[in-house]
């Protein structure tokens, strides 16, 4: 049985929570909205039998402080990076679902000397999401990028209604509806009817501006490091709405992609075998950063 183990550190201005495992070469899980560092929970167990697996809580989610402002990507990249530091760690593999792929891909912009190889799960990049918008074709899914804007209104609608919610996000997005179901679904009820939670998500939405104003300040910039792309083939929001080896060819210079078969917007849950074998394919060789040689 695995030991997971969970800690909180002050990292970034923030108390930051994170579940960490394993031991070796780091490897950093980042969640996705409406998510917490609990969605990892099938591939924790299985990266720790060959890594230190450190999956977060980011900024504004689970058990992590959910401040007012921050949640800019280059700030939520900081926060990991501080963490890091905190931690005494100089370089990673890092794996991001959706929003936590946005943060990762940023990560990976920022700090490409201590990212060694980046997956990114079924995440279109923010600036071809505005680049390519049609809302006739997108609006299924991507009327809460709308929605979430609004200061207040959102809150007022969910508070008391979280089981709702989260019912009506994870059936749209699965492809089988009840993918996410029983204790697992009432764990992510009882995360955001904690004080702040579903304000703290919504924040990662109102930094839309400033993250594509920092996306496009260097959007000719590929990222270096060996990059995967996952997406689940049937969801309306990405796989079904882009061409996603274009897309990420775009992004990343050494590029390797899959869709996975009969499969929504969160594989890590709804094909969790599939995507862990995704991953330790991906990642071997990953043997952490090499001791520093003294003079």
């Amino acid at each position: 049985m695995t030991d997971i183990s969970n800690h909180t550190i002050e990292a970034n201005g923030i108390r930051q929570h994170y579940m960490e495992a394993g031991r070796g070469a780091p490897v950093v899980l980042l969640h996705g909205f409406p998510f917490t560092n609990f969605t990892w929970r099938h591939q924790i167990p299985e990266l720790a039998k060959r890594y230190r697996v450190i999956a977060p809580d980011m900024r504004g989610y689970g058990e992590t402080d959910k401040p007012v402002a921050g949640y800019d990507k280059r700030n939520m990249a900081k926060d990991l990076r501080e963490l890091m530091r905190k931690l005494d760690i100089e370089k990673i593999a890092l794996v991001g679902h959706d929003r936590g792929a946005r943060v990762a891909t940023r990560f990976a912009k920022d700090y490409p000397d201590a990212t060694d190889r980046l997956v990114v799960i079924d995440n279109v990049p923010t600036r071809i999401i505005a680049r390519d918008f049609n809302f006739s074709r997108m609006a299924k899914t991507y009327w809460l990028f709308l929605f979430h804007l609004k200061l207040d209104l959102p809150e007022i609608f969910i508070s008391g209604r979280e089981e709702q919610w989260l019912r009506h996000l994870f059936s749209e997005w699965c492809y089988n509806p009840h993918a996410i179901s029983g204790p697992a679904f009432e764990t992510y009820v009882a995360a955001y009817r904690s004080p702040g939670a579903v304000r703290g998500a919504l924040a990662d939405y109102r930094a839309n501006a400033d993250d594509l104003a920092q996306d496009l300040a260097d959007a000719d910039v590929k990222i270096a490091c060996p990059t995967l792309s996952i997406w689940g083939a049937e969801f309306d929001g990405v796989g079904k709405a882009f061409d996603m080896p274009a897309i990420w060819a775009e992004m990343a210079s050494d590029l390797s992609t899959f869709a996975v078969p009969r499969c929504g917007h969160v594989p890590q849950e709804e094909h969790p075998d599939l995507t862990n074998n995704l991953l330790l394919e991906f990642l071997d060789g990953w043997a952490g950063e090499r001791p520093r040689q003294s003079n």
